[in-house]
């Protein structure tokens, strides 16, 4: 009977999410074609909504723990699910994401990326897709944002383990910036393949940054130890008992 109710609200929590997406996007559209700074409080308005809604409609709390960059630095994530994406855009000042190409057609949510200022890689082509990173990493010189990549390139589920993408090597030494590692348990809560959202406290967590003077083979080495570690440890503290459901 309790995993029917839980089932029932969190239908509930994924109608309405999905629905307030695209009220938010067709009022703030007007506002966010003028001035990009309205999309971002848009995305921002949603992002805090998201967090909310999950609390009291299915118990699912969030906290952002470790010291929040406000200046210029890669993010490199784990990523789980689009949770991790709310918490993480409702914490940074002025993030843009790292995206696969296919998002940009995605309703609303293509629209404001764009408006935002993400970077859209297709993952088909390696070749050419790190060429594109290293074209905008040279665009963004000198921003005062926050430029987030996901650093195994897609979605991973609590229990499964995916390498860890050169991308993010190849931001950090072009970009000359700190590298802030960020971990997470939200699959645990939010799986990737069910509408069930279940109750508990996700966390995202900025890791101490790495300063931009590594070259990239041991850079990639420390990140996916750094990232894996927290990771792990955030998701025995929820309770995860290491298994995990089968990659897309």
């Amino acid at each position: 009977m309790g995993q029917a109710v839980q089932w029932l609200r969190s239908m509930a929590f994924v109608i309405q999410m999905y629905a307030a997406m695209a009220l938010l996007g067709v009022l703030m559209a007007p506002m966010a074609v003028l001035d990009a700074k309205w999309a971002r409080l848009a995305c921002r308005t949603y992002a805090r909504y998201v967090r909310w809604t999950a609390g009291w409609m299915v118990g699912l709390k969030s906290e952002v723990r470790g010291q929040v960059p406000t200046g210029p630095v890669l993010v490199a994530a784990k990523h789980q699910s689009f949770f991790d994406i709310i918490l993480i855009f409702a914490a940074l000042p002025y993030a843009r994401f790292v995206m696969k190409k296919e998002l940009l057609a995605a309703p609303f949510l293509g629209q404001y990326a764009r408006r935002i200022g993400c970077v859209a890689v297709d993952r088909g082509k390696r070749g050419k897709a790190i060429k594109h990173l290293l074209s905008e990493a040279g665009a963004l010189q000198g921003d005062p944002g926050q430029l987030v990549i996901y650093a195994q390139g897609t979605r991973v589920a609590p229990g499964q383990k995916l390498p860890y993408k050169v991308g993010a090597g190849v931001l950090y030494e072009a970009l000359e910036q700190p590298c802030v590692p960020v971990a997470t348990n939200v699959g645990v809560f939010w799986p990737r393949r069910s509408i069930l959202r279940k109750p508990g406290l996700a966390v995202v967590e900025f890791l101490p940054p790495i300063a931009p003077d590594l070259a990239i083979a041991p850079f990639m080495q420390r990140l996916e130890t750094e990232i894996e570690t927290a990771s792990d440890a955030l998701m025995r503290e929820a309770g995860f008992d290491g298994v995990g459901d089968e990659q897309d």
